[in-house]
C-alpha cells in the first residue's frame, strides 16, 4: 500500500512551459505536521508510478490526488485530478524552503 503524503510547497524553475515549471515539492511528515520533506519532481513521479508513494493537494477544504500526466512532447509532469493540461493546482502551492 502506498506512504500517502500533502504537497504543500513547491520549487519552480525559470521556464515558462508549465510542464517543465516544478522542480521539487515538499511538504510536511505525519498527520501532526512532522519534519519537512522535499524531493524532485522526477522521484515523485518515479514513486507514483511504482506504488510506493501517493500525494495529494489541499484546495478549498478537500483532498484532490496528484497524478502523473504526459505532455504533448512526451514529458512526464505532475499535476491533480482537478487540473486540465497545466498543473495549475501544483503551480499556485508557495515556494519551499
Amino acid at each position: 500500500m502506498a506512504a500517502t503524503h500533502e504537497i504543500t510547497c513547491i520549487n519552480k524553475s525559470d521556464r515558462q512551459n508549465p510542464h517543465e515549471r516544478i522542480t521539487h515539492i515538499g511538504g510536511k511528515i505525519g498527520a501532526e505536521g512532522g519534519g519537512p520533506w522535499k524531493i524532485t519532481q522526477e522521484k515523485a513521479i518515479e514513486g507514483l508510478e511504482n506504488g510506493t508513494w501517493s500525494f495529494y493537494v489541499t484546495k478549498n477544504g478537500s483532498k484532490v490526488n496528484v497524478i502523473v500526466s504526459t505532455s504533448r512532447y512526451g514529458n512526464k509532469y505532475l499535476k491533480t485530478d482537478a487540473d486540465g493540461e497545466q498543473p495549475n493546482n501544483l503551480l499556485s502551492l508557495s515556494e519551499c524552503s
